[in-house]
């Protein structure tokens, strides 16, 4: 009995048992069935999420803020706060928007919540002299188009151009403004665009690019619709300054050959400040066809000294804003249509002006800021570097003549491409206009320059050893040129094979004066250096032009400089310098060919170098007194340069 009792609790037990596992695993499936089926449906919910918000780029930046959409590109968050940026102040962002200004600064690369904040015709300073404010204009200048190229420009940025020209450009004066479209991809800048621009006061036009092709031909397009008398080309970043349109049409006036420049001001991208620019500075461009700002030099100040405001010339335009008669703009070629995207066009322009019998002017009356990035939010089919490269290459094969050999020396990518553009029709143009060479645009237009030519001296500055081999044999060779410049240039040009089989092409022991590689549109400068003449073999950064009145030069308009004090410091000691070329006997050189010594002409101390010869220091040069110093000694290594 007891034996079945307790059999019959163990069968319960386990009856029991079995149902509490079988419960158990009814509801786990259960369960599984009903997590499945979220994430089925959280599945599908995620793919409709994706695709109306394709993520289209990333934020590049401190912390992480999030990814870009299509909605984020495409989205016009305009919303003007009465106050913010007028008079061109700055904008200032609340802390509780810092994130999304971060954000939104990835998509053009400049500070949009501050520009959606600041009013489409906000004002600004006149940032002109009061002789420019005092001028008076006739009343019967050219009309004008005022052409602006687009590509996926932000909509506040964009219309306060638009509305920059309208409010600050006397009416009859102004016949329309045309609008070009390079293919761009934000929905804003579609019909929204072209029913906005419908109702200005001021005819506007659009016209719009299929495929994305560039600024030659957006502008080119823009050229053929218009009807004033003279083009005016705006970049879609630009605030026109009071006051801006009638000199850049009265020099035109003038002289309808005559490229006509404003001053460009500065908008800041980081939070919409307009900024006047110093005045005085001309553009031009270096080794690589990089186009730069130069600050003009005391004998050009000379000129103007009586009236400040006066136009001058410029050897090359910065080429977003300028001011051209329509007609001599064909008359001249236009514009090279083989060049695609941007850049290299500025160039193009800019020597087949002066090469041609035009000229280029600044005006100092005019000014308009422009808005400038720390990095370009646009792309480039084909890559940046192709794009420019090519692009430099036809201005170099059309235009610069045995210069052009310099420069694909020194560029691989263009010396490649060059094979590869066709640039008869625009040699033919060059031909068909009777246009000078490129040696007559060195010599007449920017005889400040610091190009290699015939009559200067191009290569490395060597230190060398009095116990060197090739110290005796340098000085055996050089030593007739009597300390002269222009005799020693030509002895060494003429002699070039012997030095270098001198030092039989090795540099390994040997220093060079070294300048610091530039990152900008504006010049670089600072301290003179030697280095290890091997770490650089190829490269412009240890190369310098030696004029024949005893300028040591290089790339970036630098020259090398030390103070005309140097005599009377007490520690018989002074920096040698590369800053910017200028008329200034501190920048004036003799050479001792005798003791191969570079003497500062004007204290009468010698360039030194200091002894270390450690692999990879950078070795800083004085001036100091001449003595027996082995690191006083230097030879110049002429390079071919075409």
């Amino acid at each position: 009995m007891w034996r079945f009792q307790r059999n019959r609790k163990i069968c319960f037990f386990l009856t029991m048992l079995c149902l509490i596992v079988l419960v158990y695993c009814v509801g786990s499936l259960i369960e599984s069935s009903s997590r499945m089926l979220t994430l089925q449906n959280q599945a599908k919910v995620r793919k409709l999420r994706e695709k109306s918000r394709v993520i289209v780029g990333h934020y590049i930046g401190p912390g992480i803020m999030g990814n870009l959409s299509k909605n984020d590109l495409n989205s016009n968050n305009f919303s003007p706060i009465p106050g913010e940026g007028e008079n061109g102040k700055p904008v200032a962002i609340p802390v509780k928007d810092m994130v999304r200004m971060q954000q939104s600064f990835q998509i053009n690369r400049f500070n949009l919540l501050a520009s959606d904040r600041i009013s489409l015709n906000r004002t600004l300073p006149d940032v002109r002299r009061i002789r420019c404010i005092e001028r008076q204009y006739g009343k019967k200048l050219p009309s004008t188009s005022v052409i602006v190229v687009f590509h996926n420009e932000a909509w506040s940025v964009l219309l306060r151009t638009v509305w920059s020209v309208i409010t600050r450009s006397p009416r009859q004066f102004l016949k329309e403004i045309i609008l070009v479209d390079d293919a761009s991809e934000r929905s804003f800048l579609d019909k929204p665009l072209e029913e906005y621009v419908s109702e200005l006061p001021v005819v506007t036009k659009v016209f719009r690019l299929r495929e994305r092709e560039g600024l030659v031909a957006a502008r080119l397009l823009g050229a053929e619709h218009a009807r004033g008398d003279v083009l005016v080309f705006l970049d879609a970043h630009c605030e026109c300054s009071p006051g801006w349109l009638e000199p850049l049409l009265a020099e035109i006036q003038k002289n309808r050959r005559k490229v006509a420049c404003p001053v460009i001001d500065i908008i800041s991208d980081d939070n919409f400040s307009y900024v006047k620019s110093f005045e005085l500075h001309w553009g031009a461009f270096n080794w690589q066809l990089h186009f730069r700002w130069f600050a003009l030099e005391s004998s050009e100040l000379l000129k103007r000294r009586n009236d400040i405001t006066t136009p001058f010339r410029t050897p090359a335009m910065a080429g977003g804003l300028f001011a051209i008669d329509r007609e001599y703009f064909y008359e001249i070629g236009a514009y090279d249509r083989a060049m695609k995207i941007w850049g290299g066009e500025n160039m193009e322009l800019s020597f087949r002006v002066w090469q041609c019998g035009g000229e280029i002017e600044i005006v100092p009356c005019s000014h308009v800021g422009h808005l400038f990035r720390k990095s370009s939010p646009y792309t480039f089919p084909g890559g940046v570097n192709e794009i420019l490269n090519k692009n430099l290459a036809r201005v170099a094969l059309v235009w610069m003549d045995e210069w052009s050999e310099f420069f694909f020396k020194f560029n691989s990518v263009a010396s490649r491409i060059r094979k590869f553009e066709n640039v008869t029709d625009r040699v033919a143009l060059r031909k068909s206009l009777d246009c000078k060479d490129f040696k007559w645009y060195l010599t007449e237009v920017w005889p400040q320059h610091f190009f290699p030519t015939d009559d200067r001296l191009f290569g490395r500055i060597v230190q060398i050893s009095t116990s060197s081999r090739v110290y005796e044999s340098y000085k055996t060779l050089v030593v007739d040129s009597g300390g002269n410049w222009v005799n020693l240039i030509r002895l060494i040009n003429n002699n070039a094979d012997k030095l270098h089989n001198f030092l039989d092409g090795d540099y390994t022991n040997a220093l060079c004066l070294m300048r610091s590689a530039s990152n900008g549109i504006f010049n670089q400068f600072g301290r003179a250096t030697l280095e290890l003449c091997k770490t650089a073999q190829n490269s412009l950064t240890q190369m310098f032009v030696v004029t024949k009145e005893g300028k040591i030069m290089t790339d970036e308009n630098l020259c090398l400089d030390a103070s005309e004090k140097a005599a009377e410091s007490s520690s018989n000691s002074t920096m040698a310098r590369l800053i910017t070329c200028s008329d200034t006997v501190r920048q004036s050189w003799l050479y001792d060919p005798a003791k191969l010594k570079i003497i500062h002409k004007v204290s009468n101390f010698c360039l030194h170098g200091a002894k270390s010869r450690d692999e990879g220091v950078h070795v800083e040069v004085f001036i100091e007194k001449c003595s027996q110093q082995v690191d006083q000694s230097w030879i110049f290594m002429p390079h071919p340069w075409k």
